[in-house]
């Protein structure tokens, strides 16, 4: 007899199927575990992680032994072999497949791929069945995973922007209008799904409604928030009031056909706060112009810590749609030599993503360079260079296409990148002290108390990653306060 099918339904209510046949799951401890190692399956998770997920920082002294009866009843649920000890935690074994989650990832890929291919037909096929792998909102009941749920309902709504972008530019226009009225009103301050209300309601004829939409964002906005709308938004105002004819165009960029879209673009540091002028300043410097004849690079500046890495990545990842052929990412922290030889190992990598063969990439880095440069001469890449040292280890990592944009972080200045190569340059400051607030506010748990939070605030001094540390030590020490050892 083979071993047993599973199938791991997280995108919704957590429901697990064993050879066809679903398992009794109602304990709330039991079932934040298994959403946990689900989430990280073939991955070891600490007891530590695990004790945060089910009390969300609010634990018994006598979490640890709780955590261990709960394995052990999902062990007798699940069968031997799927949950394994292994220091300082927990792994749960499970096939890629098994998990709705990791499927419903593995299928938007796929489908930027045909996007990038031009096959727009087939990505809108993929990412339909992707979407429809959601079957509600997952973990409702469970506050320990909130980031995690963030970030997996953040992945749907790209998937399904994306989705209906690609449905737009394949006429259905009519078609998507009420999708789009009803994501307006779940997701409001997401001004691409406005914007592409506002495009849909105008290819449909419906010119006096795309600028209603525009004037109610408007209002919303500035009830809300304070803020006008994006520039983009703006934008295809203008362009809606003048009838401009390239409106009723799909875009006419094509990738070639078989090339490869790497996605390298670690997770974003969830959560995100402030940094809506670093945010407007970039979209300007980094924005796809054809008029630009060199690779537009942007330098973002500061001490550690203050956000650089969380800023470069949120931005990449709210843009990956200004990029269909791809994007790179590397950690320049770590090269191991000094004297440029680790940048060796980054072009290798690139070239890799980039579809060139083991085999064809040359032995000196003077010959992967050409390579390199010659693979993104045409592309409509990113290019994500984290904690550069200098401007000399940066130059060597630019791309060589027009259509290329490249964010680097570093903690020196580069004021010859700036010089030579025309870069723009943001220097981070810490967060102003609301911003900073507001961050501590998501990170430490209510029961922490207003005195914990402010004293958080006051002691970090607006470095994000002060206050991140500060709070998970804040979190770390309650358990212990109320005499868990």
């Amino acid at each position: 007899m083979g071993a047993p099918s599973f199938e791991f339904r997280v995108l919704g209510p957590l429901t697990v199927l064993k050879d066809g046949a679903e398992l009794p799951m109602s304990a709330n401890r039991e079932l934040a575990i298994l959403a946990c190692l689900l989430l990280n399956a073939n991955r070891v998770m600490s007891v530590e992680r695990l004790i945060e997920a089910v009390w969300a920082g609010s634990a018994p002294r006598s979490a640890w032994r709780q955590v261990a009866i709960c394995v052990s009843r999902l062990r007798r649920t699940l069968g031997a072999g799927v949950i394994e000890t292994s220091s300082p935690g927990y792994l749960l074994r499970a096939a890629p497949d098994s998990i709705d989650w990791v499927r419903f990832k593995a299928l938007v890929a796929q489908a930027r791929g045909h996007a990038a291919s031009g096959l727009r037909e087939q990505a809108v096929q993929v990412l339909r069945e992707a979407l429809a792998l959601w079957q509600g909102n997952p973990f409702e009941d469970i506050r320990g995973l909130r980031y995690d749920v963030a970030r997996m309902a953040e992945s749907r709504l790209e998937a399904l922007e994306t989705c209906l972008e690609l449905e737009i530019e394949l006429g259905r226009h009519h078609q998507v209008i009420p999708e789009l009225l009803a994501l307006v009103a779940e997701s409001p301050f997401r001004e691409r799904v406005r914007a592409q209300l506002m495009l849909a309601q105008y290819r449909a004829g419906r010119r006096a409604e795309a600028l209603r939409t525009y004037q109610e964002t408007r209002r919303y906005l500035l009830d809300q928030i304070g803020l006008e709308p994006g520039p983009a938004l703006r934008r295809l105002h203008e362009q809606i009031l003048r009838d401009e004819s390239a409106l009723m165009r799909p875009p006419a960029h094509r990738t070639v056909p078989g090339q490869v879209v790497p996605c390298q673009l670690p997770p974003q540091v969830l959560p995100f706060v402030g940094r809506e002028e670093e945010l407007a300043a970039m979209n300007a410097a980094l924005r796809p112009d054809p008029e630009v004849a060199v690779p537009g690079v942007t330098v973002l500046s500061g001490p550690v810590g203050v956000g650089k890495s969380t800023l470069a990545l949120r931005w990449a990842h709210s843009r990956i749609d200004w990029f269909p052929d791809g994007q790179l990412y590397a950690d320049m922290t770590e090269l191991t030599t000094a004297d440029g030889g680790g940048l060796e190992a980054v072009l290798d990598r690139f070239l890799r993503a980039l579809g060139v063969a083991g085999a064809d990439i040359p032995a000196g880095r003077a010959e992967k360079l050409a390579l390199y440069r010659s693979c993104t001469a045409r592309r409509r890449l990113l290019v994500v260079l984290d904690g550069v040292r200098d401007g000399d280890q940066a130059r060597a990592l630019l791309p060589g296409g027009a259509g290329c944009r490249v964010v680097i972080t570093s903690t020196d200045p580069l004021d010859d990148l700036v010089a030579r190569q025309g870069a723009h340059r943001e220097f981070l400051r810490p967060l102003p002290e609301a911003a900073a607030r507001e961050l501590a506010d998501l990170l430490v748990d209510t029961a922490a108390g207003a005195q914990a939070v402010s004293d958080l605030v006051a002691t970090s001094c607006g470095s994000p990653l002060s206050l991140r540390l500060g709070a998970a030590r804040l979190q770390s020490r309650r358990p212990a306060r109320s005499g868990y050892g």
